[in-house]
């Protein structure tokens, strides 16, 4: 039997992730001070609902990137990791990194229709295709926003056309035994609701599920299951376990702009 109280209590795995925490802080802090950024842009009306905007200055052809932040969907914000955008911006490419509301205040579906909200914001403001990469929560937002019927949703088709998912959830049912649900109160019907996984597979556009190679297996199985299954539809979806990273250090390779990771992401925007 499968204890999903250890598998998904990643702070329990990781005994100095206040320390990783702690450093995603400061190099946030000191990018954000030397980078060419628009901040606090609203997309809606709570204090939440904002992006910061990182301008390269290369590509304006090119799709931009958005970042979405993980904690479960009730912790951090986007001024944890405004230097995730360095990777990129290297490479040309815009970053936009949001800020959500969060749990016990809104449900994930909310949660969901903030980081669409957002998608159209900025389609609407620069009029350019999203590749949209995600952390933990924000891989399973990254995979919604890649999933979306994007006509409903007051965007054009394929608006997020490809996306990377970074240690994602992406079926929510197993967390509803676990303590991290007790803020979260994610039930049967919204746990099938929310989970991309269990969605009407994509039939467009790249998908990376990428996973720190020592995480627990059932991040691993998140990752394995998704890109079977979409990439069995027909699209191009691939996993990752990635060297001997956690949960927590897994991203820090976003930072690198030579690292396999910011490569990755950065072939997703190429057109293909």
């Amino acid at each position: 039997m499968i204890d999903f109280e250890a598998e998904y209590n990643n702070r329990a795995r990781v005994p100095d992730h206040e320390q990783v925490i702690a450093g995603w802080v400061n190099a946030a802090a000191s990018y954000r001070d030397a980078a060419e950024c628009d901040p606090d842009i609203a997309y809606g009306d709570h204090e939440r609902q904002k992006f910061d905007f990182f301008r390269a200055n290369g590509r304006d052809e090119a799709p931009i990137v958005v970042f979405v932040h993980g904690g479960y969907w009730q912790a951090l914000d986007r001024s944890s990791f405004s230097h995730l955008a360095a990777g990129v911006a290297s490479h040309g490419l815009d970053m936009a990194v949001p800020s959500y509301r969060l749990a016990p205040e809104v449900s994930v579906r909310d949660i969901i229709d903030d980081v669409r909200r957002l998608c159209v914001a900025l389609w609407d403001m620069h009029g350019r295709k999203l590749v949209v990469a995600g952390h933990s929560a924000g891989g399973h937002l990254a995979a919604a926003m890649f999933a979306t019927d994007w006509a409903s949703h007051g965007g054009p088709e394929n608006l997020v056309s490809a996306g990377l998912g970074i240690s994602g959830l992406y079926d929510l049912r197993p967390l509803m035994p676990t303590a991290i649900n007790q803020r979260i109160g994610i039930d049967q019907d919204i746990s099938i609701e929310c989970s991309p996984l269990l969605w009407p597979s994509p039939r467009k556009g790249r998908f990376e599920a990428w996973v720190g190679g020592a995480e627990s297996r059932e991040y691993h199985r998140q990752s394995e299951t998704l890109a079977a299954c979409w990439g069995g539809a027909g699209i191009k979806c691939n996993w990752r376990a990635l060297g001997d990273d956690d949960h927590f250090t897994v991203v820090r390779h976003l930072a690198d702009p030579a690292s396999d990771m910011t490569r990755a992401l950065v072939n997703l925007c190429d057109p293909q």
